[in-house]
């Protein structure tokens, strides 16, 4: 492995590096963007259970909080079931843009990663170009800088490439699993709006 990175000269640090991150990301989001832990699928039935058999409570409001991001949003809600629906749907929303956020983290990240990288593997490809012409001298060429600077050449453009196509890959499928999420959770906050003041049956 040394030895690969050796041939291919500094600027593949560039990419090492973009993979280490990339890595680190792909990793923590496949973590976190979880269906189960983002929106569980029975907690608007156990969240709608526990209102007729006890009511809003602050520790039933924090223990929801604290359970799922989804939680967090009925938490929101259920702060203000007093409210109209209106202004109770206004507090959901406002704590959807969260929510939101925290789904896409680091997203951007990787997408930039994912765009930049056949760039890097482009500049290596240029510096080995660079060492190439470089060989050239009055008395004929060097043939060990002529073939060092392939090597840089080649296992740059190689290694940006492979850098760049499994990050786009997560980067395509995660922001694809944000919006479904995002779209999960608006229809569970509907539907606890109009369980809450009377207008579905749960």
């Amino acid at each position: 492995m040394f030895a690969i990175v050796e041939a291919a000269g500094w600027p593949i640090w560039f990419l090492i590096l973009a993979s280490i991150v990339a890595v680190g990301l792909i990793v923590e989001r496949l973590m976190y963007l979880r269906s189960n832990r983002i929106s569980p699928p029975s907690l608007l039935n156990e969240v709608v259970k526990e209102l007729k058999q006890r009511g809003v409570s602050d520790s039933m409001l924090t223990k929801l909080a604290a359970s799922s991001p989804l939680g967090r949003i009925f938490a929101a809600g259920l702060k203000n079931i007093k409210s109209t629906p209106d202004v109770m749907k206004e507090s959901i929303e406002e704590e959807g843009r969260a929510v939101a956020r925290d789904l896409d983290r680091f997203l951007t990240t990787l997408g930039t990663i994912a765009s930049i990288s056949p760039l890097l593997g482009l500049f290596g490809t240029v510096v080995g170009m660079i060492e190439i012409f470089g060989s050239q001298t009055a008395v004929g060429n060097s043939p060990a800088i002529l073939a060092h600077g392939i090597s840089v050449a080649l296992y740059n453009t190689a290694f940006g490439l492979i850098v760049a196509v499994p990050s786009m890959i997560f980067y395509r499928q995660f922001r694809a699993q944000v919006d479904s999420l995002t779209f999960e959770m608006e229809q569970q906050a509907v539907k606890l709006i109009e369980v809450v003041h009377g207008q579905r049956k749960d």
